[in-house]
């Protein structure tokens, strides 16, 4: 994901930042439009920056700036000559909102082409880079995505075959990783041995290709074929796949905020269709937490999913009494609070008509600092809500997020040692009611033991220093 290593200068934690999203494409066309088609489709993953690294007669090229996937490529001629490439979208995190920090990643080592996109975290890579650095290696950035193109490049310098290269360096990673490659002009895909975060493979109408996202396969005029699986790496091909492994898979760990917030409704992850989990996770919010109310509302559009599973289970009327300004971007992960909370006052507004003496269900997927939150129900009091009773979607987030989540602090989450009660009259809500662990894991419909719960638990699915093991 490009995130900054912890220590290394930037300062992690100070924002929520998903871990963006990755294409790949092999086709019988030139494809460097339909990167960037793909990346739009995937847009929701990442606004800050977008790139595209295309593999043809020139070598790589790489195409990559500040911004949306149509802001990025607007006017820019690019190659008509390469059938295959790689694209990548992203977050920012706080203090290398920077286009050094944009992917792909590209370098050129002796006769070594290789450009990588990441979505993810590598919990490991400060350690890593200090030893690289120990022995005399230099780093041009501090983010986690170098420290996986320096130890393939290593590799690579001692022996020729990718495949043997990338598996020797996955295995001394500890995180989270969804990869699309360019190896000498050979495209790769990979996912880590827990498959922490999306990643799948399918046909196009040209070829083949691989997503963070299997949405982009419909509109690429394909299909999905799967999900890539645990540990397992790929060699994209415009005339199908080939499959490699790291090693033996361990037990999966899915990120479960995927599921309740990150992806898109219309995407299926591992076998579950999102809008479908987002709507059970509505309805078993509402048997859980039942309350007297005239209407229920979504926060848009984060909650909306939600909100008609809590509105079909109860049978309180659904309605849009939050209007969404379409031109704003999604606030949850804005690098600064204060553009956080400043973004809000142009992003919602409430119909004055339909929440004015009325009590209020307001459902969300999940609440963080509790800053958010407690603006909107502000502003529905401001237009007459008699009473807002505030549901959300998840359980508390209480820990860290060290796979991909730029969440790295206790202190940021408003659940972080206080009680409902307390965090209810910080958002200044009539009632609050959180979906129960149990809960989400059944709305989700995999088994607990593959999901990655660490935030809501505080039990990590890898290593990680000085926190809880599932050990499994």
């Amino acid at each position: 994901m490009d995130i900054p290593i912890q220590g290394s200068g930037n300062t992690a934690g100070r924002s929520l930042n998903e871990a963006c999203g990755v294409i790949a494409l092999a086709e019988r066309i030139p494809v460097s439009y339909r990167l960037v088609q793909s990346l739009r489709i995937i847009q929701h993953r990442g606004q800050e920056s977008a790139g595209i690294a295309l593999s043809g007669k020139k070598g790589v090229v790489v195409v990559k700036g500040m911004g949306l996937a149509n802001e990025v490529f607007s006017g820019k001629k690019l190659d008509e000559e390469s059938f295959s490439g790689i694209g990548h979208i992203r977050y920012s995190t706080a203090g290398s909102s920077v286009i050094d920090n944009a992917q792909p990643l590209y370098a050129k080592i002796k006769n070594i082409d290789i450009a990588v996109g990441h979505n993810g975290e590598i919990a490991n890579a400060s350690e890593i880079k200090e030893e690289l650095e120990n022995k005399g290696y230099s780093f041009i950035t501090n983010s986690d995505t170098e420290v996986i193109m320096k130890l393939i490049s290593i590799e690579l310098s001692r022996d020729t075959d990718p495949i043997r290269a990338m598996q020797n360096t996955f295995k001394k990673l500890i995180g989270a990783y969804s990869l699309a490659l360019i190896i000498n002009g050979r495209i790769f895909a990979v996912r880590d041995p827990n498959a922490i975060r999306p990643l799948s493979i399918g046909r196009t109408g040209f070829g083949y290709g691989a997503s963070s996202e299997d949405i982009v396969f419909y509109q690429l005029g394909g299909e999905p074929i799967r999900d890539v699986n645990p540990g397992e790496i790929v060699e994209i091909k415009e005339s199908g796949f080939l499959s490699y492994h790291i090693e033996e898979p361990r037990k999966p760990a899915h990120c479960m905020f995927e599921y309740v917030y990150f992806a898109r409704p219309d995407s299926t992850l591992d076998g579950k269709n999102v809008f479908l989990v987002r709507k059970n996770i509505g309805r078993v919010l509402a048997r859980e937490n039942p309350v007297e109310a005239d209407l229920v509302i979504p926060v848009p559009d984060s909650g909306r999913s939600h909100a008609l599973g809590y509105a079909e289970e109860s049978g309180i009327p659904f309605v849009e009494g939050l209007i969404k300004n379409r031109y704003v971007d999604r606030t949850f992960i804005m690098p600064e609070q204060k553009g956080r909370e400043n973004e809000l006052d142009i992003k919602l507004n409430p119909i004055k008509e339909i929440v004015e003496g009325k009590r209020l269900v307001l459902v969300d997927d999940s609440i963080v600092r509790g800053n958010t939150m407690k603006k909107i129900v502000r502003l529905l009091r401001e237009r007459g809500a008699k009473e807002v009773h505030v549901r959300i979607g998840s359980p508390p987030i209480i820990a860290p997020c060290y796979l991909g989540i730029d969440m790295k602090t206790r202190s940021q989450f408003i659940a972080s040692g206080k009680s409902l009660e307390e965090i209810s009259r910080d958002i200044e809500a009539d009632s609050l009611a959180y979906l129960s662990l149990n809960g989400l894991i059944e709305s989700i419909g995999l088994p607990e033991d593959n999901l990655c719960l660490g935030c809501l638990t505080g039990i990590y699915p890898v290593k990680i220093k000085n926190e809880k093991y599932r050990g499994y």
